[in-house]
């Protein structure tokens, strides 16, 4: 009755060992079929990929300073504004600045009348000299015909000493006419009334106030976005102080922070993937790299890390690379200062120069203002007040 069980028993042991052989065998390709493709991932891909979360876009933050002192009359833009290069930003007082021109145009008109003055004087001395020489001849002959007198007796000894005396006096008044007419031409000689000295001092004085009168607007030298609004209507300003910022939200890039160790095979112009929290991985920026910082963070900060100092432990240190963005995915999908980015770089490419031996491409800002008309405007009016006051 209990030999049936037994016989069954050791019949169904055969049959499932091979079951879990086969099982094992299965899971154990499967763990060594990941490990062939974990590193063939790492032999052709992984370990050429250098990545960091330790990424910030960056930009140029442009700032708007008055060149001169004023009172603020009116504001065109405020933060978040969207402005272009040669657009007004803010309008100042223009009272002094117009005060300080009809004085330098005054200025200018008797600068003119003056310097007329001294052709004048000039065509005054050189009669002066032509009469003095008259006079001197005179003198002289005077003094000749008396002296070929003295032997008859006609003419006393007193009359030849008064004529000598009067050829002296001619001869000193003679010498103080060349003098006279030498100290007008040292002023005058080799220049007209118009490009004298004294006129084109002051003539600069009227470009100068012009030159602060168109100062009284001030434009936007790049385009970008408009940030950091401190200025308000009314408000007194003074060369220099800060009123607003714009940044050019298509020239950014993105300083990675990467350890010292990541940097040994990057290269300049090996190709970059980016994404930024703001999108998430949705959208992927192709970048490239464009040089090294030339210091780590610690060192330019403002309390520089003292390691010769007390206990010392070593902390890897991150040296700023730079990666240039492709400005149509900026348009595309444009980005922020002070984002949060996450880099690969591709090490596969290695022609370039390294990251410690390249600055990269310089980043030229250059200001844009609406054309500048303070020059042609300025040569036309002092040209105006020079022809009305040489008549």
């Amino acid at each position: 009755m209990s030999a049936a069980p037994i016989a069954s028993t050791n019949q169904a042991a055969p049959s499932g060992a091979p079951k879990r052989k086969k099982i094992l065998l299965t899971i154990g390709a499967v763990f060594a079929a990941a490990a062939v493709g974990s590193g063939l991932y790492w032999a052709l891909v992984s370990r050429y990929i250098e990545d960091t979360d330790n990424a910030y876009v960056q930009g140029n933050v442009v700032q708007i300073t008055p060149q001169i002192a004023a009172t603020v009359a009116k504001i065109y833009a405020d933060d978040t504004s969207m402005v272009k290069a040669g657009q007004p930003l803010v309008a100042l007082d223009t009272a002094d600045t117009d005060v300080a021109l009809a004085q330098a145009e005054a200025q200018l008109a008797q600068t003119v009348r003056e310097v007329r003055t001294l052709y004048a004087a000039q065509a005054q001395a050189s009669a002066n000299l032509a009469v003095r020489e008259a006079e001197l001849a005179r003198a002289k002959d005077d003094l000749g015909r008396r002296k070929a007198l003295a032997g008859s007796g006609a003419v006393s000894s007193e009359e030849i000493r008064h004529a000598e005396s009067a050829v002296a006096a001619a001869q000193a008044a003679l010498a103080a006419a060349k003098e006279q007419l030498a100290s007008g031409r040292a002023l005058t000689e080799g220049t007209s009334v118009a490009n004298h000295p004294n006129v084109q001092r002051a003539a600069a004085r009227v470009q100068e106030a012009l030159l602060a009168k168109s100062r009284s607007t001030l434009y936007a030298p790049v385009g970008g976005e408009v940030a950091k609004r401190s200025v308000q209507v009314g408000q007194r300003v003074t060369p220099g102080a800060p009123l607003m910022a714009i940044v050019p939200l298509d020239q950014l890039w993105v300083d990675a922070n990467f350890k010292e160790s990541q940097l040994r095979e990057m290269r300049i112009g090996q190709p970059v993937t980016l994404t930024a929290d703001i999108y998430g991985g949705k959208v992927k920026y192709a970048g490239k790299v464009e040089g090294l910082g030339a210091g780590t963070g610690s060192a330019f900060a403002l309390l520089p890390a003292q390691n010769a100092t007390g206990n010392w432990i070593k902390v890897v240190q991150r040296v700023p690379v730079r990666i240039a963005l492709d400005p149509k995915q900026l348009a595309e999908h444009p980005l922020r200062v002070g984002l949060s980015m996450h880099v690969e770089v591709d090490l596969h490419e290695r022609q370039g120069a390294p990251v410690g031996e390249s600055a990269g491409r310089a980043h030229a800002l250059t200001a844009t203002t609406p054309g500048n008309p303070v020059d042609a405007a300025a040569k036309a009016r002092i040209d105006t007040i020079i022809a009305t006051n040489l008549k």
